[in-house]
C-alpha cells in the first residue's frame, strides 16, 4: 500500500517552516500531495492563485532523496472531505491517506464539514505548532470521533506567516517566495515599504 501525505495550507505566505515540514513528510511517507487553500476558519491577506504560486516556488527549492513532493492545486477544495474525494480519483483506493494539519486546527476540526466521515477515510498527523498546545482532551475528542491520529515527532521552528504579514520578518522566508513577493507587490507592508 501507498502512504501519502496530503498536506494543505493557507500559505499566506508559505514560509522556511513550511518547507522543514515538507521535507520531514518527504522523509516518511511515499508521497506528499500539497496545495494551498481558503481555510473558511481563516481571512487570507493574498490571492489564493499568488498563495499557489509561492508554494510552487518553495517547493522548488527542497532537495529530496526521492523526489516525492508535489503541487496539487485540484486538491484545493473548500472542504477537506471533497479533497480527500478528489485524491481518491488521483490515486485510487490502494493508498492510506494521512491528513497533516497544524495544532492551531485541532480545536476547529470538529467543526469541520462531516468530520466523522472524512476521519474514516484518512490518518491524521498533527504538526506542533509553536503557541498552539495540544490538549490530551482535543485528542481523546478527536478519537471518539473515530480519527486516528499521531503527533509529529518533530521540532517546527517559531517561524510564522503571521509573523511575516503583520512585522515584515523575511527572516521566515525562503528566498524564491521573498522574490515572488516582491516581484508582485504583495501583502499591504511591503506595498508600502517599496512606496516611501
Amino acid at each position: 500500500m501507498i502512504n501519502i501525505a496530503l498536506f494543505g495550507t493557507s500559505a499566506d505566505p508559505p514560509t522556511a517552516g513550511h518547507k522543514e515540514i515538507l521535507y520531514w513528510l518527504s522523509e516518511r511517507y511515499d508521497w506528499v500531495a500539497v496545495w494551498a487553500s481558503d481555510n473558511p476558519f481563516k481571512s487570507h491577506h493574498s490571492p489564493l492563485e499568488h498563495r499557489k504560486r509561492m508554494l510552487g516556488a518553495l517547493i522548488s527549492e527542497i532537495e529530496t532523496r526521492r523526489n516525492n513532493i508535489g503541487l496539487y492545486n485540484e486538491l484545493s477544495k473548500s472542504r477537506s472531505l471533497e479533497t480527500v474525494e478528489k485524491a481518491r480519483e488521483i490515486w485510487g483506493d490502494r493508498v492510506e491517506f494521512t491528513l497533516v494539519i497544524g495544532s492551531d486546527l485541532v480545536s476547529q476540526l470538529p467543526r469541520w464539514y462531516q468530520v466523522e466521515t472524512l476521519l474514516q477515510q484518512v490518518k491524521l498527523l498533527v504538526v506542533q505548532r509553536p503557541g498552539y498546545e495540544i490538549s490530551e482532551g482535543e485528542l481523546e475528542g478527536l478519537r471518539q470521533l473515530g480519527g486516528r491520529v499521531a503527533i509529529a515527532n518533530f521540532c517546527l521552528p517559531a517561524v510564522s506567516s503571521t509573523a511575516y504579514r503583520e512585522n515584515g520578518d523575511t527572516n521566515v522566508l525562503t528566498p524564491t517566495v521573498e522574490d515572488y513577493i516582491h516581484q508582485e507587490k504583495l501583502y499591504a507592508w511591503q506595498n508600502a515599504a517599496l512606496s516611501r
